[in-house]
């Protein structure tokens, strides 16, 4: 163990939370009805983990009392839910490195980001951390989050500006449509390496109404190159499948290729793996580091099962056990949000 100097003032907390997914999300609920302070950090650019990633408008039907619900709405609705009590969400970071320190905490980096020291670390990583498939084109990774975006949620800024959308699913094409149908004038094209596209039949049918009035403008081939004026980027080149090369003038590169998860930096914080996923006790699921829980697609565990509904399980024994190791004191009977005044002042509920 070592105490090193941290790079920036870092952020004091009880506990971190890496993964902003539905089971992280309701992992921050857990900690925060328990009394404890929260930060939560996520690689994507939004809340909701793959569920919003990679089905937002998909429906889910076994999460219980819900009889339905998408993606981005048991994301939304788990972010109201923690509301009360004001964790901090950090999105667009991913953890780089984490350190146990002499005196009982953690030191997690997120890079030239937010820096934390947590006296306990809660990884709802999933199946490790989804990044987004990049166009690998020198230039372009030094106009992100300036120019370049990779599924972005919010399209208002782009509005009146060239935009060139990449990719050919549902992501992609349901960017490109809203874009086009936004009142300013924008100047959208979709770019994709053939006309072929992976979409429900009303999206299909509302690009190829957009196509046709001229609203929306598709573009087959590849971007090969880009070009830049000044510090801007100013165009890319594109290669179509006759190997004709030509180049298209833009405001707002976005990228949707899809993402792919990976184990990433995990794989380098000391903690024992097992087939890549990090080996849990049931009773508290904390890993083989005391003060490190995993919950999540990320745990394994005899009889694991891969749901939501289980990762909300996990969550919920995991802040107890945390709360059980950073506060003994505090150790008594089990509270309801039914009939509990304390519960109740910490939800916000209280007069």
């Amino acid at each position: 163990m070592s105490t090193p100097v941290l790079p920036a003032t870092p952020i004091d907390t009880d506990a971190l939370v890496i993964g902003a997914g539905p089971v992280g999300l309701f992992q921050a609920f857990q900690l925060g009805l328990l009394g404890l302070s929260a930060q939560v950090v996520d690689v994507l650019p939004q809340a909701g983990g793959q569920c919003v990633a990679l089905y937002a408008d998909k429906p889910i039907y076994d999460i219980p009392g819900v009889p339905v619900c998408t993606g981005r709405e048991l994301a939304e609705r788990l972010l109201q839910q923690i509301a009360p009590f004001r964790h901090g969400l950090h999105v667009g970071h991913e953890v780089q490195t984490l350190r146990p320190l002499d005196d009982g905490r953690f030191a997690v980096g997120t890079g030239a980001g937010p820096q934390f020291l947590a006296r306990s670390v809660f990884i709802a990583a999933g199946v490790g951390a989804f990044t987004p498939r990049r166009i690998k084109v020198a230039g372009l990774e030094a106009h992100e989050q300036r120019q370049v975006f990779h599924h972005p949620d919010d399209l208002a800024p782009f509005a009146g500006q060239r935009v060139l959308v990449v990719g050919g699913d549902e992501a992609a094409l349901l960017r490109a449509a809203t874009l086009a149908e936004l009142p300013q004038t924008t100047e959208v094209t979709l770019l994709h390496r053939r006309d072929q596209f992976s979409a429900e039949a009303g999206l299909l049918a509302r690009v190829a109404a957009l196509r046709a009035d001229g609203r929306l403008r598709v573009c087959i081939g590849q971007i090969t190159a880009a070009q830049t004026q000044g510090d801007r980027l100013a165009s890319v080149t594109v290669l179509d499948a006759e190997g004709v090369e030509t180049q298209q003038a833009l405001d707002v590169l976005i990228v949707c290729q899809g993402l792919s998860p990976r184990l990433g930096p995990l794989a380098d914080w000391g903690l024992a793996l097992e087939r890549k996923l990090l080996p849990v006790d049931v009773a508290t699921f904390e890993t083989a580091q005391p003060g490190v829980y995993a919950v999540g697609d990320i745990n394994t565990y005899p009889g694991k099962k891969k749901l939501i509904v289980c990762g909300f399980h996990e969550a919920t024994l995991a802040a107890h056990a945390a709360h059980d190791r950073l506060r003994p004191q505090e150790r008594g009977p089990l509270l309801y949000t039914t009939s509990s005044p304390l519960l109740h002042r910490r939800l916000g509920l209280a007069g």
